[in-house]
């Protein structure tokens, strides 16, 4: 699939989903706030309870560019967990590497992190990891490799280019944008991870598989 293929995708998705899933489709939502699709503007019927639990599934999963099978082994695992299933499910994925890196401000997006990941450009604690799916622990620290350090998509992150279009830095990670490392110094909890999800609607969708 060619970039403006994916481009087209994640810009019809983020429509269908009424979420921006990148800086280009939150523009695209900005104008067009609407579904996809010649019936986008009408009001549609009501969705069942079963279409609401999916697309909020489809929506937290889209937000972390993940399959399936790794959405439902997480949520395997955060409901092994103690405490919420739902806040547990958002902490975990959010400790993965490609999120972690978006989180900095390395990049731009989730797929631009994903690629900088399995293209070997990042380090946790001096150890090379090239996947993305990586769980980050309290208290590894993220950089960037120092022999892509001063290539232009890093030396752009450094000087804080993708501020813009990213939320604030949140709570449990400490950011040296010009050093280009970050720390995860604690879990992340629910109420600060930036995604958009009601996650009992999550949990209820897996649930009643």
């Amino acid at each position: 699939m060619t970039t403006k293929s994916q481009d087209r995708r994640k810009v019809r998705l983020s429509r269908a989903l009424g979420i921006p899933l990148t800086p280009k489709a939150a523009r695209y939502l900005e104008k067009r706030p609407y579904a996809p699709g010649e019936h986008g503007r009408t009001k549609r019927k009501a969705d069942s309870d079963y279409a609401v639990r999916l697309r909020e599934k489809q929506r937290l999963r889209e937000q972390y560019g993940i399959r399936e099978k790794q959405m439902r082994n997480t949520f395997n695992e955060a409901r092994r967990q103690e405490g919420l299933t739902g806040e547990n499910l958002v902490e975990l994925l959010e400790m993965r590497l490609d999120a972690l890196v978006v989180r900095s401000g390395f990049a731009r997006t989730t797929a631009q992190a994903r690629q900088l990941v399995v293209h070997r450009h990042i380090l946790v604690d001096g150890q090379l990891v090239d996947r993305p799916s990586f769980r980050v622990k309290p208290g590894q620290l993220i950089h960037v490799k120092a022999k892509s350090e001063g290539t232009e998509p890093f030396q752009v992150a450094a000087a804080g280019g993708h501020a813009e279009v990213l939320p604030p830095v949140p709570g449990y990670l400490e950011v040296e944008l010009d050093k280009l490392q970050a720390r995860l110094v604690r879990r992340p909890k629910r109420a600060e991870v930036p995604v958009t999800c009601e996650v009992q609607l999550v949990v209820e969708y897996y649930a009643a598989r």
